[in-house]
């Protein structure tokens, strides 16, 4: 669970629908596959872990909003102190959410699936980072290349 604690995954608002969900799709598709889950696991897992994440992204947007709230053209010392004190406060949060969600995740699969959902959930992390860097590296190129052809 160490690996929800970070924050890898762009908003839920810049992804189009079709595309979270797909990339849902995936996640639940690589874990329950390298979780090795059974039928039975996955039906009890992946409600509880829809709601941890939920509780998790809930927290994260919290502070994410008090950091859009800075206006970095005029910084304002009081509200820089505010969000670093309630960043501290959404990071106790989130080891309260992980503890209490290990509890109770642990009682639905081992604790070696447990250990491996933190290293298969950082590994889908992992991937989706680079998939991002592929398609704009491709996008990159291919803007390149027209601006190339317009210049002949």
């Amino acid at each position: 669970f160490g690996a929800f604690a970070q924050q890898d995954d762009p908003e839920p608002a810049q992804l189009d629908p079709k595309a979270q969900e797909r990339i849902n799709n995936l996640r639940i598709a690589y874990l329950t596959e390298k979780l090795n889950l059974t039928t039975e696991q996955a039906e009890k897992f992946w409600p509880v872990y829809r709601e941890f994440a939920e509780h998790r992204r809930s927290e994260l947007m919290k502070l994410r909003a008090a950091q859009q709230e800075i206006d970095p053209k005029n910084p304002d010392p009081e509200k820089q102190k505010r969000v670093v004190d309630l960043g501290l406060t959404v990071k106790q949060n989130i080891l309260n959410l992980e503890k209490d969600y290990s509890d109770r995740l642990l009682k639905v699969i081992s604790a070696e699936q447990m250990i491996n959902l933190r290293r298969a959930e950082n590994d889908f992390r992992d991937m989706l980072q680079q998939r991002r860097l592929n398609q704009q590296r491709r996008e990159n190129f291919r803007e390149r290349n027209q601006r190339l052809q317009q210049r002949n």
